[in-house]
């Protein structure tokens, strides 16, 4: 067949415009489709138009959710002295992953990245301030990610919050459990240095 007819096109083109599906990606997986006797498909169809009907942002901490405020806004054991700031749901996901965090969040969703088109204002910068106008919060944990954007991100945040008076800290990067000197990048590497703390 030297040419698809226009709905398998049509789905794979579908396919291939999420993040990280390639064309090799989104033709294996319309394939997979066809070949099924239709519970794939139905079931992936009343996915779609359930996450895109029932979910929705958090009114405080903007994560996604299908009741506001989401669960872990409500959760009464959560210390509501400190937020942690990160990019994506994904990133708070990992952190609770770790057991180790047991404040609040406020998802940005994105950083900015001019060159993209994204500023400020395309993030939830705004609900954040709203939110530290509270006397509650004590600290705010930037958690955005160790490239160009997440740290003029981070320090665009930094700007803002440090004249409200709240401690400012940022998650330390750097070498990962297990790494060995050598193998290290230059930046990696400063940063571990630089991010050094007292034993």
């Amino acid at each position: 067949m030297s040419q698809l007819v226009a709905p398998i096109q049509n789905l794979i083109d579908a396919f291939s415009r999420l993040q990280g599906i390639g064309r090799k990606s989104a033709t294996r997986l319309a394939f997979q489709i066809i070949r099924d006797d239709g519970e794939i498909a139905k079931n992936l169809a009343d996915a779609l138009l359930e996450v895109k009907e029932r979910v929705r942002f958090c009114e405080q901490c903007a994560n996604l959710c299908v009741s506001s405020p989401c669960e872990l806004c409500q959760a009464a054991n959560r210390n509501r002295s400190i937020i942690c700031v990160v990019e994506s749901p994904q990133d708070l996901l990992a952190i609770e992953a770790t057991g180790e965090f047991s404040g609040m969040y406020h998802i940005l969703h994105g950083v900015i990245a001019p060159l993209d088109g994204i500023t400020p204002a395309d993030l939830k910068i705004k609900e954040l301030l709203e939110r530290l106008r509270s006397d509650e919060v004590k600290e705010i944990i930037l958690a955005t990610n160790p490239s160009v954007e997440g740290e003029a991100t981070a320090l665009y945040l930094k700007k803002l919050i440090e004249p409200l008076g709240i401690k400012l800290t940022r998650i330390a990067s750097g070498l990962p459990m297990g790494a060995q000197l050598e193998f290290a990048d230059k930046a990696t590497l400063g940063r571990s240095l630089l991010d050094r703390r007292q034993l």
